[in-house]
């Protein structure tokens, strides 16, 4: 067996690891390059340590709220103006981070706290009252300090009336010259530093003469305020305009219960009569001010956000829907009565509007089986459970067979879900088909409205009109080959999240 030609060196051949010639001397190469002995372990043999496994970091535990303080938050942003929402965060993370490190998060009583706008009104009066009387103390003491030479007027303004006009001219007349004096040596020393000088002081005493007429004092209110009691309200108006509170309410500008109530039939009137929403939007936006303010919370509370919510409703206004929504889920979860059933009803067709998962399940997972006997709860479960399947042939049935005002919340996606079941049938249905099918199908009332659908949606181009052998029209046909990728389109835009103020 010949000798690979590795084992070789100059083709002489190695024998027990040295070469024949004894040319070449092997060294015994340096294994462990660590300088550190190797620890033994055991009987004299060396063996690696074993690794402890890593154990894998627990998730951390979600911290819960309490309902009140969730009620809390909801208020606190119900009514904050938005120039100062940045200063209401602060102040609202730092009184809820206040009580989770002192403990207090589930006792504290937190219907009865006031809100953070509320605290930051009062800590700008209270800053503006200690300015100004650092102020009034500062200029009494530079009036004391200058009038300190006339024992006649160092005792105040009490000797000032008794003083005659030659000892008050005398007084004057020395400070005057003390004045010449000053300014003849500054125009002496420095002329021209003292011309501007004496411009600039005249000047900045003008601002301030200015500033000082034209500081509006704040409103104080004529009756005092106990912070420890409920506010009663003395206005006898039955109107009262909205606007947003910047410090603590006057009792003369909020209306008692009882004049409340009588808003109450006035605003019922003047809708019914009038319809002008945004005059009734805006009274009922100031009652409900009336009733937070005062803390009432009594069925007739609950009245006024449902008929508040009704209205918004009839005009698609989903943003003060939402706000009285919210209020009454809290007002109804206190116990106070109302259409609680109908209104759970509203909740589940406006989840289903925002496509928000979360609050769905727990709104289904607290109905009670009182709840699940009414018309409207079993009309929105229904509707939830055929666009869960895609049905979308029985929910325009279910939209038109939709109780009290449950077909104005489904008005707000039913384009949506039109745009949906649009891509369905252009799948299902090729080359084209008749617009009275998409007409029943769609739940449009007309052929005219479902041509305008179409239109709107920029599928005018596909609309064609059949004719017979004689030339004369038969059927209106819609390609839906053509259309698929315009509404599969359209539906990935309709889909997105909705972004509608108040609510998300």
């Amino acid at each position: 067996m010949s000798t690979p030609p590795w084992r070789t060196v100059n083709s002489v051949p190695y024998t027990n690891g040295t070469p024949r010639n004894g040319a070449f001397t092997p060294v015994n190469a340096r294994k462990n390059l660590s300088s550190a002995p190797r620890q033994v372990y055991g009987f004299g043999q060396t063996t690696q340590p074993q690794i402890q496994a890593s154990v894998p970091p627990q998730p951390a535990q979600k911290t819960t709220f309490p309902d009140k303080l969730k009620q809390y938050v909801a208020r606190t942003f119900e009514d904050c103006p938005p120039e100062s929402k940045a200063d209401v965060e602060v102040e609202l993370k730092r009184i809820i981070t206040d009580a989770f490190n002192e403990k207090v998060v589930w006792s504290l009583e937190w219907d009865k706290m006031p809100l953070p706008q509320e605290i930051l009104a009062t800590k700008r009066i209270a800053d503006r009252k200690e300015k100004e009387e650092s102020k009034t103390k500062t200029v009494s003491v530079q009036v004391s300090n200058g009038l300190r030479s006339s024992p006649k007027l160092d005792t105040g303004e009490s000797r000032v009336p008794n003083a005659t006009s030659d000892e008050i001219s005398a007084v004057t007349s020395r400070f005057d010259d003390r004045f010449d004096k000053r300014a003849r040596h500054d125009q002496s020393t420095y002329p021209s530093t003292a011309d501007k000088l004496s411009q600039r002081e005249k000047e900045k005493r003008a601002k301030r003469f200015e500033d000082s007429n034209n500081r509006v004092s704040p409103p104080h209110p004529s009756t005092p305020i106990d912070n420890d009691k409920p506010l009663i309200g003395t206005c006898e108006k039955l109107e009262k305009q909205y606007f947003r509170l910047t410090s603590a309410p006057d009792p003369q500008h909020v209306r008692p219960l009882h004049v409340l109530e009588k808003t109450l039939e006035l605003l019922k009137k003047k809708w019914r009569t009038e319809s002008n929403y945004s005059y009734i939007c805006d009274q009922f936006k100031s009652l409900r001010q009336d009733l937070t303010v005062q803390h009432i919370k009594t069925d007739f509370t609950v009245l006024v956000y449902e008929i508040h919510a009704r209205i918004a409703l009839e005009k698609g206004d989903l943003g003060e829907y939402n706000q009285c929504q919210t209020q009454l889920y809290s007002l109804y979860s206190e116990g106070f009565k109302g259409h609680e059933e109908e209104f759970k009803a509203y909740r589940i067709l406006y989840l289903l509007h925002t496509c928000n998962r979360a609050d769905m399940n727990d709104l289904l997972a607290n109905l009670t089986p009182t709840d699940k006997q009414d018309k409207s709860v079993q009309h929105a479960l229904q509707v939830r459970s055929v666009l869960a399947a895609g049905n979308f042939h029985r929910f325009f049935k279910l939209y038109l067979e939709a109780p009290k005002m449950g077909g104005y919340l489904m008005d707000s996606f039913i384009a949506r879900e039109r745009m949906s079941a649009m891509c369905t049938i252009c799948k299902a249905y090729r080359p084209d088909i008749d617009i009275r099918f998409l007409t029943e199908e769609l739940g449009f009332e007309s052929d005219t409205e479902c041509v305008q659908f179409l239109c709107d949606n920029g599928a005018q181009d596909l609309i064609e009109q059949k004719s017979d052998d004689k030339g004369v029209p038969r059927t209106i046909r819609f390609q839906t080959t053509k259309a698929l990728s315009l509404f599969e389109d359209m539906k990935r835009a309709a889909f997105k999240k909705v972004d509608i103020k108040g609510q998300l």
